[in-house]
């Protein structure tokens, strides 16, 4: 895995792990019944995005620097996934 690649393959779990951790503890304006005139009620009282955003920096990079490890190391190999998603034609 080159430099870009892993770069990539962290960008990629950091968006995935934001827009999980982003709904958690979310207040909403409808729940604290405090509605700015022209907003929804599910709109957030707080979003607290920059905390939620360091607390998916360090969730991705734990997810990241377990899947580079594994990719380095060749512990699971292409070829190992290959064979697992082999089927047999069975006619028909």
């Amino acid at each position: 895995m080159g430099i870009t690649s892993g770069l990539v393959l962290y960008a990629v779990f950091w968006f995935m792990t934001f827009l999980v951790v982003i709904p958690i503890r979310l207040k909403t304006q409808g729940e604290s019944g405090e509605i700015v005139p022209g907003t929804h009620a599910g709109s957030p009282q707080e979003h607290n995005l920059k905390r939620k955003a360091w607390i998916t920096t360090g969730i991705a990079f734990v997810i990241w620097a377990i899947v580079a490890t594994v990719i380095l190391t060749e512990t699971i190999t292409v070829d190992d996934i290959a064979q697992w998603t082999k089927f047999e034609n069975r006619g028909g």
